[in-house]
């Protein structure tokens, strides 16, 4: 449910836009199929938070079978997957899983989700592109 009330990116155009114009914000991109279970959960704990985070924070979510322009280059063939940008750059995180260009894991607890998006937000603010999440999700297949 928490997904119609976030943001839809519908075109490939509308997610590089997104990206370019983040306005000293981290963006947030859920990619994934609206329909499946796994992004229900993350787009319900998303919503949740929209509000926690707005100002450092905006958060979006894309369709990856009506838009598929980004499956190959972002490599999306997990169910649900978070990445996040920053001033057009894509920020890299040490989730403790080997992946540090996305969040592939279905992630439903609130405080987890700020805590690792305003992590991000502090290590861009300091001109990094690489951090180090707050949680270790090497031992969770959901969190």
């Amino acid at each position: 449910m928490g997904s119609i009330f976030l943001p839809h990116l519908v075109t490939g155009w509308h997610v590089d836009q997104a990206i370019l114009h983040g306005d000293d914000k981290i963006v947030v991109i859920r990619f994934g199929n609206d329909a499946s279970m796994e992004c229900m959960q993350v787009d319900e704990a998303l919503y949740g938070i929209a509000e926690q985070v707005k100002n450092f924070a905006s958060i979006y979510v894309c369709d990856t079978t009506e838009v598929p322009d980004f499956n190959e280059m972002y490599e999306l063939w997990d169910p649900v997957t978070l990445m996040f940008f920053y001033g057009n750059q894509h920020m890299l995180c040490d989730f403790g899983t080997g992946e540090n260009n996305k969040l592939t894991l279905v992630v439903t607890d609130p405080q987890k989700l700020i805590d690792v998006i305003e992590t991000i937000y502090r290590g861009a603010m300091k001109g990094k592109r690489f951090v180090v999440s707050p949680v270790d999700f090497s031992k969770d297949k959901k969190s």
